[in-house]
């Protein structure tokens, strides 16, 4: 199952998720009407029949407390996913989580920071910021709406306990809930579930009422129907369990199962699931919130009376047994290593096999088995990535992780390469910028002449991390000084255009300038006109030698089903027209986005020739799209 499919089927748990809320929803509407009716008299118990309680039974009421209990229910499930939804980081605040930052000199702490950075930079997606949660016992999980605002939080127990390989086998499978869209369907069933479990909090407050104010003439039902909600509560549990079990199990084994097609890897998250049983920790959290998250962790948070029905993960043995079938049962500790090739590979091989990335690239791109390769990695593209971070040079790695120099590093990216427009660029940033800003981007002006293709996107990744450390103030002076420098000398190029897209695309919405758009789940003939100016702009942007644009055009059409759709001419297409026919194109159903990049790269490999700033250009239009497309390497 691919990353279209994945993402197809999240959607799917959704449906499913919604359809189970609504029969939670109907039984708590029945239970509470009995318990008000009760409570105040509408029936009578001393005289209670069939026949009696449809002659006291009162419909108007009964629509009126559904209503009242429907839009309690609803309200709290929307207050909780809004108060969530912004960004991960909410979740990992709610778990009294430390952020890592890095340099901090731990070596636990940074061993668990570049796993992160080579999951993330082999699978094309942005450097999600790491936080550590105070608990002894080994656990993870990964949190947000999506790529864009991500975070994965860890255990003190799972950084010291666990080897490089085991920690390698619980990150890739929290990046495959990043990867397949679980994270928003979490965060939907944390809502779903708080609104569940209100009307017990409802219960508890009335019973504190009804305690001062039981001598009065409504004390006595106000204390019964505080009881009984209270007990409804205890039901909303009960459905709330049952939910969160039935909703995420099977996504478990998915995830453990993406984990090893990763790192290539069985012995890595198997090692860390045997590490689990033979913990005296285990998995289990010590937090009170550890409940309303319990389904989003690596294991399970919690411990349960009734384990089979209530748990939200399967047992320990057999997910083991799922990827280990000989497995002999015993939860013995052995510590799990595999050899890293890069390594044992010299600076000079290691920048040879960089810079060979795009040679190979016409030929995988070629293949069209590329687009099943997203949100699947493997062990080239990990170690691509490894190499990758290795090379960077120590000021500029030293950069994109501190949140001063990393906006100079953005803005030295953008400078232009003529001496009087880059003096004039600087001169603004010395009056434009945050304190220090200007000094650090002084500091790249005269170490480094130009930025190496190969590091760009991966720099971004990275970039994106610590952005997010920003204050909102910072971020939007932030946004206005890369507008500006990009803008003054009158022309944007290409690559500008792409690190802005990106830029603010993951960003505006962590910061809450832009919503995360849902999926309209728009169908190719729908999107005729934002097809033909992408494809148009691949298709000037490259040499296309021996071939017509027209031609390729019409080849990389055919991709689409051959649309009603001309090749556009250069002077038709505005970068701002690029950036809306993305917008769009992003709405696109996830069965029907491999068709666009199909074509897409048809169009850019037409001539069996392909440069790095076609790849570049490539990746960004998948990622604006939603669909984080790692690395071209075999």
């Amino acid at each position: 199952m691919n990353f279209f499919e994945l993402q197809d089927q999240a959607r799917q748990s959704t449906t499913k998720l919604v359809l189970l809320f609504t029969l939670a929803v109907l039984s708590l509407i029945v239970l509470t009407n009995l318990l008000v009716m009760f409570a105040f008299g509408y029936v009578n118990p001393q005289q209670l029949s069939m026949e009696s309680f449809q002659q006291q039974f009162d419909w108007e009421t009964f629509l009126l407390i559904g209503a009242a209990v429907l839009v309690t229910v609803l309200f709290g499930s929307l207050y909780k996913i809004s108060s969530l939804s912004g960004s991960g980081a909410k979740v990992a605040e709610m778990m009294d989580a430390e952020l890592i930052v890095d340099g901090s000199g731990d070596t636990s702490k940074q061993k668990v920071l570049n796993v992160v950075e080579e999951m993330a930079i082999a699978s094309g997606t942005p450097v999600p910021p790491v936080y550590l949660l105070h608990e002894d016992s080994i656990n993870a999980f990964a949190a947000g709406t999506s790529p864009s605002n991500a975070v994965i939080g860890v255990t003190r127990g799972t950084i010291e306990k666990l080897s490089r390989d085991e920690l390698q086998g619980v990150i890739a499978h929290e990046f495959s809930h990043i990867l397949n869209g679980d994270m928003r369907l979490n965060i939907r069933l944390i809502g779903i579930l708080h609104g569940i479990l209100i009307l017990g909090l409802i219960g508890y407050y009335l019973l504190h009422i009804g305690g001062r104010s039981r001598n009065s003439r409504n004390g006595g039902g106000i204390v019964m129907l505080a009881l009984g909600l209270v007990i409804i509560g205890y039901g909303g549990t009960f459905f709330g369990n049952i939910i969160k079990a039935s909703v995420n199990r099977q996504r478990e084994y998915l995830a453990d199962a993406s984990a090893v097609q990763f790192t290539r890897n069985p012995g890595g998250i198997a090692g860390a699931l045997k590490r689990i049983g033979s913990d005296s920790m285990g998995s289990t959290l010590q937090n009170p919130n550890g409940a309303e998250i319990s389904h989003a962790l690596f294991g399970e948070g919690l411990k349960h009376s009734f384990t089979s029905l209530f748990a939200t993960h399967p047992p320990l043995e057999k997910r083991i047994r799922s990827i280990e079938p000989n497995w002999d049962g015993k939860f013995e500790y052995q510590p799990v290593t595999k050899a890293q090739t890069s390594e044992t590979t010299s600076p000079q091989d290691q920048r040879s096999k960089a810079a060979g990335l795009m040679a190979g690239a016409a030929t995988v791109m070629n293949s069209e088995a590329f687009v099943d390769r997203i949100g699947q990695l493997n062990d080239a593209q990990i170690n691509y990535a490894h190499q990758i971070l290795n090379e960077l040079p120590a000021e500029i790695k030293q950069a994109a992780h501190d949140p001063y120099a990393v906006r100079a590093l953005i803005y030295f990216m953008v400078l232009d390469n003529e001496k009087e427009m880059r003096q004039q660029q600087l001169e603004y940033l010395a009056s434009a910028a945050d304190d220090g800003v200007y000094e650090e981007t002084l500091k790249l002006v005269e170490k480094f002449p130009e930025m190496e293709l190969t590091h760009r996107l991966p720099l971004l990744d990275i970039a994106l991390s610590t952005l997010r450390q920003l204050s909102k103030r910072q971020y939007l002076l932030f946004k206005k000084n890369l507008n500006a420098l990009v803008t003054m000398d009158a022309k944007i190029h290409l690559f500008e255009w792409t690190l802005q897209k990106i830029l603010f695309h993951h960003l505006d919405i962590v910061y809450e300038v832009a919503s995360p758009q849902e999926s309209k789940q728009l169908s190719i003939e729908q999107t005729q006109q934002s097809s033909a100016v992408v494809i148009s702009l691949l298709v000037h942007a490259g040499k296309q030698q021996g071939l017509s644009k027209a031609a390729v055009f019409a080849l990389a059409n055919e991709k689409l089903g051959n649309l009603d759709i001309e090749l556009l001419s250069i002077s038709e297409i505005k970068l701002e027209h690029v950036g809306t026919a993305l917008d769009q194109l992003a709405q696109l159903a996830p069965l029907k986005k491999p068709l666009l990049l199909k074509a897409c790269a048809k169009a850019i490999v037409a001539d069996q020739q392909i440069s790095a700033a076609e790849v570049e250009l490539f990746r960004a239009i998948a990622d604006l799209i939603d669909c984080p497309m790692p690395p071209l390497v075999n």
